[in-house]
Order: structure tokens, then sequence, then C-alpha cells
């Protein structure tokens, strides 16, 4: 008996870690033009040009949005040569992206 309570506690920490997880990058995500960008990125890799081409703001602004995404721990960057790659770090955050883009990203529907 003890040993299931002790395997239902270390559950709950694991579950209460993936809480924690979601929640910030929820945060994270909520901001408009954060969203477009993750909404944007989808599955690919996109150079940040790229990127500023198709939210259509300025270089800096995008920057300071990656630079949040990526200290969340929901963008992974590369750089190669001058240029700089990200892409969704998480497979479940591409999930859930995935989701808001089928759900509000796509036209037509409403």
């Amino acid at each position: 008996m003890q040993k299931q309570e002790e395997i239902s506690d270390l559950e709950l920490l694991e579950e209460d870690s993936d809480i924690n997880r979601a929640s910030r990058a929820l945060k994270a995500m909520s901001h408009p033009l954060r969203l477009k960008i993750l909404c944007t990125l989808g599955e690919e890799e996109v150079s940040v040009q790229d990127i500023v081409e198709q939210v259509g703001t300025s270089q800096s602004n995008i920057s300071q949005h990656l630079a949040i995404l990526r200290d969340k721990d929901i963008l992974s960057a590369r750089k190669d040569a001058n240029r700089v790659y990200y892409k969704v770090s998480d497979p479940r955050l591409l999930q859930l992206i995935g989701m808001v883009r089928e759900v509000f990203c796509t036209s037509g529907l409403h």
C-alpha cells in the first residue's frame, strides 16, 4: 500500500512539472505577436528574416519576442553564418500550436 502511495506522489510531481511548463508556455504564447510568430513557424525551421517578412513588423521587434520565446524554452535557435533559424523546441508545443492554427489561423471558417 505504501509503495502505491509513493508512485502516486511521484506521478503527481511529474504532472505538476508538466502543468507548470504548460502554464509558462501558454503565458509566453498569449501575446498576439508571439502567437503570430508561432503560427508562422509551425513545424518548420525559419530564419529571422523570413519571420519578419511573414509577420510584418520590424526585425528588432521580432528579435525581442523571439528572445522571450527562446528564454521560455518554447523555441530553439541555430546559427548558420549570418542567419539565425528558429524552430519550436518541444513536440507537445507543436501539437498545441497546430491546434491553435487549426482553430484560429485558418481563414474562411468564421
